[in-house]
């Protein structure tokens, strides 16, 4: 199926080449029927006119229009309307500067260490000079396309598995290199490089993950092991301190006992030597003590009411 810009180049007509042809056939045809100009005028109007309509053409602005007369180039035309001379010269192709995408992909091509990978990139390029891409090189578009491909199955091949898993930008940038020093010859030059995907077999893919487990574990294993080191280090500075100051041992095992009991119907299983060691067992006696005065309160005892109503009674008698 013939794209838009082909049918284009093949029939030379554009909507303005269209419009005027038809002005003109109708102004011809007008006249003729008027019998203001003979058969022989009517042919060579219909003849003129398509040879005028024929010379119209239109590029677009990212378009260059590679013009060749009697088959030699002549120059470049567009954007916008331009005529050319009918039969004389013709229009080769349409260059499009635009900046322009390319898939490509490299399949089962082995790494420096013998390992099959599937890599799919992407190209960014453009054309800066519409006379060489067309002069250079007879289909530029494809020519990249193959000329990525080679480089990328050469740039795999001189890296191992693990530096095209971990350096994709580095290698993107020398693609980019290679396709720069073959393509700016001919007008052409890469933007950028990318590596969309690396495929590994699923036998490989396990393999790794195997051992990227193994890797995390052992690496977990170290990071617990530097912990207890470091632990002991203070442990054992913590010892020095308390050796030559046996207060601030007591301190710590009082400190040590409050936090074991301060929750509610906590159990605590101290030994005796610990107890005469720091003196625990008196000061947690003292404690007690001091909290079941606290919480217990005086009861003040009244006698009774008859008691009170006999009194002044013994009190009369008594004086009598």
């Amino acid at each position: 199926m013939k794209t838009y810009k082909e049918v284009r180049l093949g029939s030379q007509l554009n909507p303005v080449a269209i419009a005027a042809l038809v002005i003109l056939i109708a102004i011809d045809i007008l006249l003729f029927v008027l019998k203001i100009i003979p058969i022989i005028a009517f042919i060579a109007g219909i003849i003129l006119s398509l040879l005028f309509a024929y010379s119209i053409n239109i590029a677009d602005q990212w378009e260059k229009a590679i013009v060749l007369r009697m088959g030699k180039f002549i120059g470049l035309r567009g954007p916008g309307l331009f005529f050319i001379i009918p039969v004389i010269d013709r229009i080769d192709k349409l260059i499009d500067q635009r900046v322009r995408v390319t898939d490509f992909h490299a399949e089962e091509t082995l790494t420096r260490d013998t390992v099959p990978v599937n890599v799919d990139a992407v190209v960014y390029w453009t054309v800066w000079d519409a006379e060489k891409a067309a002069l250079e090189v007879q289909d530029y578009a494809q020519a990249v396309t193959y000329i990525a491909q080679t480089g990328l199955r050469d740039i795999i091949g001189k890296h191992e598995l693990a530096d095209l898993l971990q350096n994709r930008d580095t290698i993107a940038e020398d693609l980019q290199k290679v396709l720069d020093d073959h393509t700016n010859p001919w007008g052409i030059t890469c933007n950028s490089v990318g590596i969309k995907d690396i495929v590994i077999p699923s036998a490989l893919a396990d393999a790794m993950s195997k051992q990227a487990q193994a890797e995390r574990e052992r690496q977990a294993r170290i990071i617990l092991g530097t912990a207890e080191t470091e632990i002991s280090e203070k442990f054992s500075q913590a010892s020095e301190r308390y050796h030559n100051n046996p207060v601030a041992l007591q301190l710590r095992g009082m400190n040590m006992l409050f936090e074991g009991l301060k929750e509610k119907g906590s159990l605590m299983i101290v030994p005796s030597t610990a107890l005469e060691s720091m003196n625990l067992g008196a000061l947690g006696g003292l404690a007690a003590l001091s909290k079941q005065a606290t919480e217990q309160k005086p009861v003040v005892s009244q006698p009774p009411a008859d008691s009170q109503k006999e009194k002044p009674e013994q009190d009369s008698k008594e004086k009598n």
